[in-house]
């Protein structure tokens, strides 16, 4: 499912326009990346989290020469889904 379709849900369900709707869902969207650019987790009850972590920097190699490198530590968003989401799957 898109944005778009999600959208269209929404509009439908809770009886407004679609335009209404995409405002929503900008807004929701908005708010969890400034959160998680802050670095808080953000959860939604029966559904999940979404927090920020960092992964260490580690040692690889370069596939094509062999040679070693150090693959610096990056920042990653993770999902955690809830007990209830991932019973129903």
């Amino acid at each position: 499912m898109n944005k778009r379709g999600i959208t269209s849900k929404m509009a439908k369900d809770a009886g407004i326009p679609a335009l209404q709707a995409e405002k929503a869902f900008n807004s929701l969207i908005t708010g969890i990346k400034t959160s998680l650019i802050k670095g808080k987790r953000v959860t939604f009850s029966g559904f999940g989290s979404f927090e920020v972590k960092t992964r260490k920097a580690r040692k690889g190699r370069n596939p094509k020469t062999g040679i070693p490198i150090t693959i610096p530590k990056k920042k990653r968003i993770k999902f955690n889904p809830s007990k209830s989401l991932r019973d129903s799957l």
